[in-house]
């Protein structure tokens, strides 16, 4: 089965796939191995523009990019 989620918050769409994409592209420019990559959480924040990532459990407060 495949899915889609969209997250819609005023008046903008957000596509989850899209973001998680991107994240994974931020994983692999910063010198690291898909294949090193066990876990990806996103917190998407819409009121900011924001999606905020942890890699591995590792995160930190400027670890986000901009959606």
């Amino acid at each position: 089965m495949k899915s889609n989620l969209f997250v819609q918050f005023n008046g903008k769409d957000f596509d989850t796939n899209q973001i998680l994409d991107y994240a994974k592209e931020i994983w692999k420019t910063s010198g690291n191995k898909v294949k090193d990559l066990n876990t990806v959480d996103l917190y998407l924040k819409p009121e900011e523009n924001r999606c905020y990532y942890v890699f591995n459990g590792e995160g930190s407060d400027d670890s986000f990019f901009e959606v």
